[in-house]
């Protein structure tokens, strides 16, 4: 069901390959994959009109189709490496998408199974927010803790001695005093396609934020699977 005249596309994105944990995207947390949980969440939203999993890997394709997700292709191997831009994936998957559905998709969400602790609501929040607005694009961002801003963070000179990254950095020692910051956490990305695929453009210009407030984790690590295992717990407790 179209929302508002648009056909959407929700693009999931797997590689088999990771530094940190090995064949992360197959990791459970909470009893499914990290692919399922992002499944699911785009499966909540009924004017997603195709969901759609790039990977260059047998095994991750096999469980997609498992969750009857559809992989309509396979993700050459010059996008499947450490370097490989998420944009470039993107755009590859939404060219890749409309050969095989014979459609144009108008907008496209890219759900990073990473970020497990989304909900159905801010992808349909992020896509309102790209409807109704002036701007191209929307990226999910949280407020960076004032200990990890600029105005907090060090530096060890050739000499051994720390000094501050800002010039005047050591005055900073109360946080209030502290302006507000952002970082993504790859909860949702959503585009227009004359913005990414035309113009190239994922955050350059007229990307707005939609701000999450909620506590979230972004999978690099064992200790963020850990972390995220207990978020979700107590987000499914009664």
């Amino acid at each position: 069901m179209p929302l508002q005249g648009h056909n959407i596309l929700a693009v999931i994105p797997a590689r088999g390959g990771s530094k940190g944990i090995a064949r992360k995207n197959l990791r459970k947390l909470c009893g499914k994959t990290l692919i399922a949980h992002a499944a699911e969440c785009a499966r909540q939203i009924d004017w997603i009109d195709a969901t759609i999993l790039s990977t260059d890997d047998t095994e991750i394709r096999q469980h997609a189709k498992t969750l009857n997700i559809d992989v309509p292709f396979i993700r050459p191997q010059a996008l499947a490496g450490d370097r490989a831009k998420s944009i470039d994936v993107w755009i590859h998957a939404w060219h890749s998408s409309e050969t095989h559905y014979a459609k144009t998709f108008d907008i496209s969400v890219l759900l990073e199974p990473t970020s497990p602790l989304r909900m159905a609501e801010d992808i349909k929040n992020a896509v309102e927010l790209l409807i109704n607005t002036p701007a191209d694009t929307v990226a999910t961002v949280s407020k960076t803790p004032a200990h990890y801003t600029p105005h907090k963070t060090l530096e060890i000179s050739g000499q051994g001695y720390i000094s501050a990254y800002l010039e005047n950095g050591m005055q900073y020692s109360i946080r209030q005093n502290i302006p507000d910051y952002y970082h993504r956490n790859g909860v949702c990305y959503a585009a227009t396609r004359a913005s990414l695929l035309n113009e190239y453009n994922l955050m350059e210009n007229k990307c707005a934020p939609l701000i999450i407030k909620r506590p979230l984790v972004n999978i690099d690590e064992e200790m963020d699977m850990q972390l995220a295992e207990l978020l979700m717990q107590e987000r499914q407790a009664p």
